[in-house]
């Protein structure tokens, strides 16, 4: 039924156990994986007049950002790599992560998202986490939530 699964992942251990069922479901399914991660963008942070109160430059940030992408999505990498399912990586800077991970599914043409659900916390644990929400309530490609 699903044969191109979109897989983001924010390098939490809930991400990364979801990633691992993703794989699982995609060599089932005889599936490929694209895996995702939003890297974030370079926070402006003014203070006072305008004075620049983090010391990180934009290009010093996006290398960190870039060598955080890598780390994740190379773990799924090789989770994919070790039971024979194909994987593609995709990445994207964005401070929305739901848009990111929306648009990635349908630029890649993936036909399922499978994603963690976020927010497990005190009364929001009762409540999907934020970032799942939306792309629930957003996303034209089905989205599978793995808890």
């Amino acid at each position: 039924m699903f044969k191109h699964i979109l897989v983001p992942t924010d390098g939490s251990e809930l991400s990364q156990a979801t990633a691992r069922r993703a794989v699982l479901f995609a060599q089932e399914a005889g599936a490929r994986i694209t895996a995702f991660f939003a890297k974030p963008e370079y926070p402006i942070a003014y203070f006072g007049e305008g004075a620049l109160i983090d010391p990180t430059t934009p290009e010093k940030f996006a290398e960190m950002a870039e060598q955080q992408a890598n780390e994740y999505l190379g773990a799924v990498r090789a989770m994919c790599a070790e039971t024979g399912v194909t994987c593609d990586i995709v990445t994207a800077t964005s401070d929305v992560p739901y848009e990111a991970i929306i648009e990635a599914a349908e630029k890649s043409g993936c036909d399922l998202i499978f994603m963690a659900s976020h927010g497990r916390r005190g009364i929001s644990g009762f409540l999907l986490g934020s970032e799942t929400n939306k792309v629930l309530t957003h996303s034209k490609v089905p989205v599978l939530v793995y808890r």
